[in-house]
């Protein structure tokens, strides 16, 4: 693409933030839903077993705490008015939650079905056991619901941030938005990594498999 092309489109990209958002939100939904729902042919997905699974569910978990690491930093970057680091930081995350994406979708779409929780074979068990797989199922729940709600709001920022001169950001709502995004970011993952833990490592899980 020549160098015109792309000064273009993100000059359109600039004038209409909110449109460009709103298209790129309904593809990554569209994507996200299409694999659960088996729209998406598996056959784009590499075929994985069982071990490649939890592989993969181990990368997903390394790859989201270093995402929240670089997402405190960039906060606290821009805090210190560090704009560059703060810059940085904020987009190596979202490089890194692309990554993870990919990885999301080659462990639903190709694997061969999903892991569950059993509280029966950990620790608290008796009486504690309900009260531990609730407190584990509302942690998901919320993970989940603020995993979807966060992507146009994350995606705003970003692209106000990658659009704009740091002069310009002062006269654009990213200062506001850019504080929703990272809370709702940040409290997202770190509700995955440690649902995560509590189905990998403190609990026991069962693989039940699923077929479209």
């Amino acid at each position: 693409m020549a160098t015109s092309d792309v000064g273009g489109l993100r000059g359109a990209v600039k004038s209409h933030p909110r449109a460009f958002v709103a298209a790129v939100s309904v593809v990554g939904y569209g994507l996200v839903i299409g694999t659960f729902a088996g729209v998406v042919p598996q056959s784009v997905f590499p075929s994985l077993t069982e071990a490649e699974v939890n592989v993969l569910s181990h990368a997903i978990a390394a790859v989201n705490t270093v995402t929240t690491a670089l997402l405190l930093l960039g906060w606290r970057w821009i805090r210190a008015d560090e704009v560059r680091k703060h810059a940085a930081a904020m987009s190596a995350a979202f490089g890194l939650i692309m990554v993870f994406l990919v990885m999301y979708l080659s462990k639903v779409g190709g694997g061969p079905g999903e892991k569950r929780i059993v509280v029966e074979s950990g620790m608290f068990l008796g009486q504690y056991a309900g009260a531990v797989e609730l407190g584990y199922l509302l942690m998901l729940v919320v993970h989940i619901f603020l995993s979807v709600v966060s992507v146009p709001v994350v995606l705003y920022a970003i692209t106000l941030g990658v659009t704009h001169t740091p002069a310009e950001l002062r006269r654009t709502p990213h200062a506001r938005v850019g504080r929703v995004a990272a809370t709702a970011w940040i409290l997202s993952l770190v509700l995955g990594v440690v649902t995560y833990f509590l189905l990998n490592w403190v609990y026991g899980y069962e693989f039940v498999r699923v077929s479209y």
